[in-house]
């Protein structure tokens, strides 16, 4: 059988894609910074589903990991406005990152890296290789909840707003790099055969 990929989905540029990404979270830390935390929240809800529009529109389909994410913002969020009680909006991390690795988790439990149905189309890994990233990710996303858990209990509103802009992101960054060893070392060998572009 041919190994041809059946029609593309479409890309988005990686600097709007980085844009739709980052932008709602920047967006909610400096209305955060300039009207507090309830207003960030709707701000936050409202930039999360026109990224997540924007996206549809440019791609004609929805990426897993910013769809559950968009869904679990609108429903903290919306409890956090309704309610008027941060509680919700900072818990929202927590239940996102313990979601992602139980997923994630529980997939490796079933012999089904998971991961790889999210980054198919960028990397191409051996079976083993999917399954030590799947591995690293969910362990991360673990670090990750038991962070947000602690930052927000023991510090200000305004010092866990920064912290999921310039703690969160900068870590996830790091991570992600450190894994490019691993990404080269378990290579499937029709991505190594290709070469470099």
């Amino acid at each position: 059988m041919s190994a041809e990929p059946q029609s593309a989905k479409a890309q988005l540029n990686p600097g709007l894609k980085l844009a739709l990404d980052l932008g709602p979270l920047v967006l909610f830390f400096f209305a955060n910074n300039r009207y507090g935390i309830f207003a960030a929240t709707a701000a936050f809800m409202v930039a999360i589903v026109i990224a997540l529009a924007i996206t549809y529109a440019l791609t004609r389909h929805l990426p897993v990991m910013p769809l559950v994410s968009a869904v679990v913002v609108v429903v903290f969020g919306g409890l956090t406005l309704i309610l008027q009680d941060e509680l919700f909006i900072k818990l929202k991390p927590t239940i996102i990152y313990l979601l992602f690795a139980g997923v994630l988790l529980g997939g490796l439990a079933f012999r089904k890296p998971l991961l790889g149905m999210v980054f198919d189309s960028v990397f191409h890994l051996t079976e083993e290789g999917w399954r030590k990233l799947t591995l690293r990710w969910a362990l991360f996303f673990l670090v990750l909840a038991v962070l947000n858990e602690i930052v927000w209990r023991t510090q200000t509103t305004d010092v866990w707003v920064s912290f999921k802009v310039f703690g969160v992101l900068p870590l996830t960054l790091i991570f992600a790099l450190l894994q490019y060893p691993l990404l080269q070392k378990y290579a499937a060998p029709e991505a190594k055969d290709e070469g470099p572009r």
